[in-house]
């Protein structure tokens, strides 16, 4: 079996996002942390981590990328506990049993994203479309031999489509100093 666990190239999260995951955090998409959201009032840190992140489940913080990482049916277990609990204390699930089936949903959909050789990076790039939110993933492949990630080591991309939107990396670290 195969899950996505956080991972971290560079500092970047850290400034980009209002919280971001800790490195090797189990994960999803986190899609639904938008559902309610007003796609117009997005703006900053929020609308950063609705066009582009991924939730860690452990902190509810964001990371910029995956990675495809073996698991067994214990992590898996214990990611849909972590997440239930998560969604009943932080969103308010109407009850444990409500939580779990949301949480058992949103990580059979992550798994699903795994059907890649381990280690392959997944971005992800969010839309609002027709009143709904819409996700593209993008894989990366290491280049050559099997070495430790390095922000600069991919080559390979994958992808639906091409992002005509640029996020100013500079423009939200000065955000963040403002803050």
């Amino acid at each position: 079996m195969r899950l996505l666990r956080t991972i971290r190239l560079d500092p970047s999260d850290t400034f980009v996002f209002e919280r971001a995951a800790d490195p090797g955090e189990w994960a999803v998409s986190g899609a639904f942390m938008f559902a309610d959201a007003d796609a117009d009032a997005l703006a900053g840190k929020s609308r950063a981590a609705f066009r582009g992140g991924f939730l860690g489940v452990a902190s509810f913080g964001w990371s910029t990328l995956v990675q495809i990482v073996a698991a067994t049916e214990e992590d898996r277990h214990a990611l849909v506990d972590t997440l239930a609990k998560q969604l009943r204390e932080r969103l308010g699930a109407p009850d444990f049993g409500a939580a779990r089936a949301a949480a058992e949903e949103e990580v059979a959909f992550a798994a699903s994203l795994c059907d890649h050789p381990h280690d392959t990076l997944i971005a992800v790039r969010r839309t609002f479309e027709d009143g709904a939110i819409r996700e593209a993933f993008r894989t990366l492949h290491p280049r050559g031999t099997r070495k430790p990630m390095r922000a600069f080591s991919f080559l390979e991309v994958e992808s639906e489509e091409e992002s005509s939107e640029e996020i100013h990396l500079v423009a939200l670290g000065k955000e963040k100093r403002s803050d």
